[in-house]
């Protein structure tokens, strides 16, 4: 009786549907942004009265990367459904090759440099809304694995990409973004890269807070943080020096580190240290036991440098580690949940220019998110999103008058208050 009540049979519909209803949304709040008229307005218009505008092969290949698309094969989803082009009247999806051939022809200098722009007046108008004046910079490379041929091995022995990137903690947003070569070291132009971060804040907006790893433990960029009056907490090196000042820490200045989670063994001190060109800092050790024997003794130590005041050791430590979240998290979040581990193209610069609107994308989730969507999804990671709001299916009626988008009711109070949101957004939370 079981295997008969799930039998059913397939039959085909002339009825216009969809089944990203939520993605209709989001597709609306970055119409109204104005990104279109942004991306055309940057980018170079065709030559040809038939070709295709930049925001068009753009705004497409966002809602692809929003709704979980991994490939450029994957736009063919959007350029299908025909009940969501309808409702966003999109007229134009190119294909699969048009839009990998595009990335090509734009992954100039030029290129770079407008998806760059784009991004830069995107994450503008977001840090404009709200209510901070200094915020904590997060800088991080990360590695991106791809068997390209023209790709180079980075330090772990991978064919890949090195991108760095710089997140803003208190809101999330990628501030600025350095697609790189494989074989570029993570600790390479990292001051340049610091302080493109700090010059794109906007007026009346500043960098008031710096973390990194210990990639960025160089004098350029305390000296820069220092003239700047920004407070850092950067990754030691346990260099032959530091190495010396840990052997004369008297034992009695060690003590137990409480990490603000859990009680754990590890032991912490303070000392100060400095570079050969720099001004004395605050150099923050903590050990952690290896092994205890009868030789005596083992410890695995880790070290921090900081020019923080008025607070502990501890306090300062707890501060630096929050980047496993403000950072780390975050870039796993553009990687994987926008599938920014896959590139591609053979060719670097093409695949740059398909990361920085993978960053497009990403940016544009965290402002739909903080301004739009309500409390519930405000914490959500973009998987979870899909699932919840953008997958929803929905049915295009078409009368005389209207167009409508039928859903089912217990989704109905929500895509009601995401719409009212949209439609009621200020004219100065607009890009053009």
């Amino acid at each position: 009786m079981l295997s008969k009540r799930l039998r059913f049979k397939l039959k085909s519909t002339s009825d216009e549907l969809t089944s990203q209803s939520g993605i209709v949304l989001f597709g609306k709040y970055i119409f109204k942004l104005g990104l279109s008229k942004l991306i055309d307005s940057i980018f170079p218009l065709p030559k040809s009265f038939n070709g295709y505008l930049p925001s068009e092969y753009i705004f497409p290949l966002v809602l692809n990367l929003h709704g979980g698309g991994s490939n450029l094969d994957d736009i063919k989803l959007i350029k299908e459904d025909t009940g969501l082009r309808k409702l966003l009247n999109i007229n134009n999806v190119s294909s699969s090759w048009a839009l990998g051939n595009w990335l090509r022809s734009h992954s100039s200098k030029e290129g770079i440099a407008n998806i760059d722009n784009v991004n830069h007046k995107i994450s503008n108008l977001a840090l404009m809304s709200d209510n901070v004046t200094n915020y904590t910079l997060d800088i991080d490379a990360s590695e991106i694995v791809a068997e390209k041929m023209a790709a180079q091995y980075t330090y772990k022995k991978n064919k890949g990409y090195m991108p760095i990137l710089g997140h803003l903690a208190e809101n999330g947003l990628v501030l600025h973004s350095e697609f790189r070569e494989g074989n570029i070291p993570p600790a390479d132009n990292n001051y340049q890269f610091v302080k493109d971060c700090v010059e794109k804040m906007p007026f009346g907006k500043r960098i008031g807070s710096f973390r990194a790893d210990s990639a960025t433990y160089q004098s350029d960029i305390v000296n820069y943080c220092e003239s700047r009056e920004i407070s850092y907490a950067i990754g030691g090196r346990l260099d032959t020096a530091v190495k010396d000042i840990i052997k004369h820490i008297p034992e009695q200045d060690w003590h137990s580190y409480n990490n603000g989670h859990y009680n754990t063994d590890d032991q912490i001190a303070e000392t100060i240290h400095s570079m050969e060109t720099t001004n004395s800092f605050r150099l923050i050790i903590k050990r952690s036991l290896l092994h205890n024997d009868l030789l005596g003794k083992d410890y695995i130590y880790h070290v921090i440098i900081s020019n923080r005041k008025n607070e502990t050791a501890e306090e300062t430590l707890n501060w630096y580690h929050q980047r496993g979240e403000t950072s780390e998290n975050r870039i796993k979040e553009l990687k994987i949940g926008f599938n920014m581990e896959k590139m591609p193209c053979g060719q670097f610069a093409a695949n740059a220019l398909y990361f920085y609107i993978g960053v497009l994308s990403y940016n544009l989730s965290i402002m739909f998110k903080t301004e739009i969507l309500p409390e519930e999804f405000k914490k959500k990671k973009i998987s979870s999103i899909r699932w919840r709001l953008y997958q929803i299916p929905g049915k295009i009626v078409t009368t005389a008058r209207y167009l409508y988008l039928k859903i089912q009711i217990h989704h109905l109070e929500l895509f009601q208050i995401i719409l009212s949101r949209i439609y009621n957004l200020n004219s100065s939370r607009m890009l053009c």
